[in-house]
């Protein structure tokens, strides 16, 4: 390939500008990468008022963890009542042995009839389980009372959900009882559903 005069100046002169271009750009980028000094933006009043909220906002820590503390105590001792087992049906049976004292305990002792067995499930977003039994039974109104007043004092965490009270017999003033009562269980025994998507 042979090319004239003016081609072959016009190709050193563009090497020549392009060696130029490359040495000023390294020339320049290497002392742009020192970091620029610049005058504090920040006056004296303000750094002092930022100080202060600091300052004031470090006083309440301690009292926030005395409160935590309280708090972590509190839900400790809350917790003992949660029925403690390996699974949910041990944790029902518990419940049943719970209601069960609570019926011998009534004057005179309350006979449970029938027993079911619900499925467990979460409680109160998911935090704890809850299991349920229903039972039912023939008694009087001031034992369906004393009874479930006696379930609510008892150290595990045990309620009425659902009470029916049929027709009562007038003889012996005593009427058909259905009682559903729930214990909270420890998150662990309640199986996840599975095939549920969350949105």
């Amino acid at each position: 390939m042979n090319l004239n005069e003016r081609e072959r100046r016009l190709l050193i002169g563009g090497g020549v500008a392009v060696a130029a271009i490359l040495i000023y750009y390294f020339a320049t980028s290497s002392s742009s990468s020192t970091p620029a000094v610049s005058a504090p933006t920040e006056t004296p009043e303000a750094a002092e008022k930022r100080l202060a909220d600091l300052r004031r906002k470090a006083a309440t820590v301690p009292g926030k963890e005395a409160v935590l503390k309280q708090v972590s105590a509190e839900l400790s001792r809350r917790e003992k009542g949660l029925i403690q087992a390996d699974t949910a049906p041990q944790a029902q049976a518990q419940l049943l042995q719970v209601v069960r004292r609570v019926a011998r305990a009534q004057t005179p002792p309350v006979e449970i009839g029938q027993v079911e067995l619900s499925e467990p499930h979460p409680f109160a977003g998911g935090a704890y389980g809850e299991v349920s039994v229903t039972i039912t039974m023939q008694c009087r109104i001031e034992q369906l009372v004393n009874m479930i007043s006696d379930l609510s004092a008892q150290p595990e965490i045990v309620a009425t959900n659902d009470l029916r009270i049929g027709a009562a017999q007038e003889r012996l003033k005593t009427m058909p009882v259905r009682l559903v009562i729930s214990a909270l269980v420890p998150r662990r025994l309640v199986a996840e559903k599975k095939g549920t998507a969350a949105f």
